[in-house]
């Protein structure tokens, strides 16, 4: 089989020929260590000093290369692909620090250095329903927002399942309005603040999805994480009125188009799985079996419902030894390979500080034990 009907088997709970593998990302440090030259891939602030000094085309292409070379070097059989910033002029910012920067609007940004990826706003909160966009305005994606993906695309197409990431979900909307802090708040005092918000970056997110389709994606995967350790942040009832809406859009425009929908969402997931299933998701991507996301019992709930994508702690991957990595590979795939409907992946994505070692172990695990029919 090739890696993309690998990947469409287990998503339609069909056993393929292996368990399909693929990461969400892969830290820029250890993508470096894996190919042997330098990768700035996932590196926000190298994204955003290139498009300030008018490299953007550059930065596109060498991200577009990097997926490309890991996909091929590692053996996976999903690739998941970003939006490109957009080609345009670029300002720069005022500076008010090494990584802190105030634009042209006089809004204020900060990198965090030791993450790699994170960009944080200094979020208005005081921001208010009128402040908000007109959630009918005509949004438009703009072309070249696709070259990574139809870069990709073009060379890994034909045999890799190639997923799409919106650069907004707008499901949980805190990142593009007042902040996790505030957002949650206001979905108790302020509810029609947040649907509106709601409301207007779902169908900004739905304008990406219809353009990754025409693009040649496989399938798009939204990525606003709705619970933490304990579960849900918002509790099920906000959860139910308030995302599951807009949730629930997002997942129809990518059947309506064809296309498989994909979730991402770490944490403690169980009180929204029933309706993840219920609505249509096709798969879901998060699990981390360290907080009691355990397969086993994923399995035995929602088998032919739901397509796991996950089963190695990121911890273990960092902290652990290539023997801990493989035993968690033999009993994620063992509980829920059976059947199809799994997908091996780290529990979210590969983080600085992974042992290259301990996923080289991950990867040959997953041959030993990954093989249909799986050995019980």
């Amino acid at each position: 089989m090739t890696p993309k009907e690998r990947v469409i088997a287990a998503l339609n709970h069909k056993e393929p020929d292996m368990v399909p593998t693929g990461e969400n990302m892969i830290h820029q440090t250890t993508a470096t260590e894996i190919l042997g030259r330098t990768v700035m891939y996932t590196d926000a602030f190298a994204q955003l000093t290139h498009c300030w000094d008018g490299k953007r085309d550059e930065f596109v292409d060498h991200c577009s290369n990097v997926m490309i070379d890991l996909a091929k070097a590692l053996e996976h059989d999903y690739i998941r692909v970003p939006a490109a910033p957009a080609a345009k002029e670029y300002k720069r910012p005022k500076m008010l620090g090494e990584y802190d920067w105030e634009d042209e609007k006089g809004n204020q940004f900060h990198f965090n250095a030791e993450i790699g990826q994170q960009i944080s706003p200094h979020y208005n909160t005081e921001m208010t329903i009128d402040d908000l966009p007109d959630p009918d305005e005509d949004f438009k994606v703009d072309p070249s927002e696709l070259d990574m993906i139809k870069a990709v695309v073009a060379e890994m197409g034909d045999t890799h399942f190639i997923i799409g990431r919106p650069p907004v979900d707008g499901s949980f909307a805190y990142k593009m309005t007042v902040g996790i802090e505030e957002y949650l708040m206001r979905m108790i005092l302020d509810p029609d603040f947040v649907k509106k918000a709601s409301e207007v970056w779902v169908n900004r997110s739905i304008a990406y999805i219809n353009a990754f389709f025409d693009a040649g994606v496989d399938a798009v995967m939204t990525t606003d994480d709705y619970a933490d350790n304990r579960g849900l942040m918002m509790g099920h009832e906000r959860f139910a009125e308030l995302i599951l809406p807009g949730l629930t859009r997002q997942v129809k425009a990518a059947h309506d188009r064809g296309g498989y929908f994909i979730k991402h969402t770490d944490g403690s997931m169980w009180d929204a799985l029933d309706d993840f299933a219920e609505i249509g998701v096709n798969g879901w991507h998060g699990i981390q079996s360290s907080i009691g996301m355990d397969l086993k019992l994923l399995k035995e709930k929602y088998s032919g419902k739901l397509c796991f994508f996950g089963g190695v702690n990121v911890e273990s991957l960092i902290e652990g030894t290539p023997e801990s990595v493989d035993a968690e590979v033999k009993y994620s795939i063992e509980n829920g390979g059976p059947g199809g409907g799994y997908v091996l992946a780290s529990g979210n994505s590969i983080e600085k500080g992974t042992s290259i070692e301990n996923y080289k172990a991950m990867l040959a695990a997953r041959k030993k034990y990954g093989v249909y029919p799986l050995k019980g």
